[in-house]
């Protein structure tokens, strides 16, 4: 398991949390690059699908942040989705983010540079 500093733990227990509480497929929290965090679940309605990480970045960008720093994405699937890579990179437009991936108790199984 990874080394994470205490603000990508905080990401964790954010991530478990909201995942936990409505029982959706994976959740997901990220920290935007002024330091605030957002965290979210999958979205599964007949006319709206999103990822849990898909929904964070969309509240961030709402929000009006200017890109992400760090992401934990928990769930069964144990690797980050193309789709999520993608979307991470179209909002932040550079390198940098860091991915944390790990199943929905809480363990970071792995970590990439995206």
């Amino acid at each position: 398991m990874p080394d994470l500093s205490a603000e990508d733990k905080k990401l964790v227990t954010l991530a478990r949390a909201t995942r936990a509480r409505i029982g959706a497929a994976e959740g997901a929290a990220v920290r935007d690059t002024d330091g605030r965090t957002y965290a979210a679940a999958t979205v599964a309605l007949p006319s709206l699908q999103l990822t849990a990480v898909q929904a964070c970045v969309a509240m961030a960008v709402a929000s009006g942040s200017a890109g992400v720093d760090a992401v934990v994405v928990l769930g069964e699937s144990g690797v980050l989705a193309d789709g999520d890579a993608a979307v991470l990179r179209d909002f932040t437009g550079t390198e940098g983010v860091t991915a944390h991936v790990g199943d929905p108790r809480g363990t970071v199984t792995d970590t990439v540079a995206l």
